[in-house]
């Protein structure tokens, strides 16, 4: 997968505003300041295209970044070569949110996550410095049993040895295997270094490929 273009499209407050083009929707969730929208950037090749912020919780919307537009009147005939939406969600679990905001944004979350047909899968942001997070097991668990397609990214691999990155790794699955007989696609990334950038647009490619396939 190469992303030869990256172009921020629209924000949405409800999930019946996001465009009504069919495209895929490959859209990214994860804890306050877990690093999405560095990620994003990262993936995109592009530093500007999710603004970034040291306070937590800014985004607020449902961010749709279209990918490799196809030009006026042009459409590549194979599924995999054409464009597709990233989605920048909501963090959940931002403390300093009113009870009522939170709600709201969970509200949001979960309209997206639940009712978007073109929602095609979910990359769950996981920091990989922190011990597995009760909030975060929760949010799988409520994944599984709502049967969305998901994956989990582990990000800001730079900031820990690589014997502590395995480590954390192997114990956050180890928790996962607890509930899941079966262990989500996960990746393990560093938008300062770019690990991980290339296994994600690759995964990103075989599952178009896969839907020209059904």
């Amino acid at each position: 997968m190469i992303i030869k273009t990256a172009e921020y499209l629209i924000s949405s407050a409800r999930t019946d505003q996001c465009p009504q083009a069919g495209y895929p929707e490959y859209a990214f969730i994860g804890r306050s300041n877990v690093g999405k929208s560095s990620l994003i950037n990262m993936l995109a090749d592009n530093n500007k295209l999710a603004k970034t912020s040291a306070t937590p919780g800014k985004t607020i919307l449902i961010n749709h970044f279209i990918i490799n537009k196809a030009p006026e009147g042009k459409m590549p005939s194979a599924l995999a070569d054409r464009p597709w939406y990233l989605v920048d969600l909501p963090g959940y679990g931002y403390a300093k949110r009113s009870k009522k905001d939170q709600e709201g944004f969970e509200h949001m979350i979960s309209s997206y996550i639940l009712e978007r047909e073109q929602m095609t899968l979910l990359f769950l942001l996981i920091d990989v410095r922190h011990e597995p997070q009760r909030i975060d097991l929760e949010f799988i668990e409520w994944l599984g049993e709502n049967g969305v397609p998901f994956a989990i990214v582990f990000t800001k691999a730079d900031k820990v040895s690589k014997g502590r990155l395995g480590g954390n790794v192997k114990h956050y699955l180890k928790e996962l295997s607890k509930q899941w007989e079966e262990l989500p696609p996960y990746f393990v990334t560093s938008s300062e270094t770019r690990q991980g950038r290339e296994d994600l647009l690759q995964y990103i490619g075989e599952v178009n490929e896969s839907l020209s396939q059904d």
